[in-house]
């Protein structure tokens, strides 16, 4: 059996090569980033299972109002963990398609990927705790590292 050959318009499609190792900041904050919203399901299910009831099958929202005040916050946490992973992805991504101009442009992009899964690590044990002025230097913080990617990377773009 012989493997057809491609059609043409897909056999000159340019694919980007990346230099081993330039993108893995990127990938590993997006993974970083993506596993924080699921980890962020752990104390909001804890909250969850002390307010449960039957009752809660037919109506699960109403269950909020039973929640204790850590069980809001991380309630809260976990709507803010996506919001803020649909703003990081695609900086991630950019930094990723563009990895070996903006790590040799700007190498502190690399500090930043990595910061932002950690900052927003920490955003959750500060809202978790109550502990609002912590809870807002990790949220600026972690949109800030989303900025630099997203500068640096459409930089890299423009300059291609």
């Amino acid at each position: 059996m012989s493997i057809p050959a491609l059609p043409v318009p897909l056999a000159v499609v340019p694919i980007p090569v990346v230099p081993a190792g330039a993108g893995h900041a990127f990938a590993g904050s997006l993974l970083l980033s993506a596993a924080l919203v699921v980890f962020g399901m752990i104390p909001l299910g804890m909250a969850r299972a002390k307010a449960f009831t039957p009752a809660d099958l037919k109506a699960p929202r109403e269950m909020f109002d039973r929640l204790p005040a850590w069980g809001k916050r991380a309630t809260w946490a976990h709507q803010n963990f996506f919001e803020a992973f649909v703003l990081h992805a695609p900086a991630c991504l950019l930094c990723l398609v563009m990895a070996a101009p903006v790590v040799s442009a700007a190498p502190w992009t690399v500090t930043a990927a990595w910061l932002h899964p950690l900052l927003r690590l920490g955003y959750l044990g500060a809202y978790l705790g109550n502990v609002a002025p912590l809870r807002s230097l990790c949220w600026i913080g972690a949109l800030l590292c989303s900025g630099v990617l997203y500068g640096e990377g459409l930089r890299a773009l423009l300059r291609a």
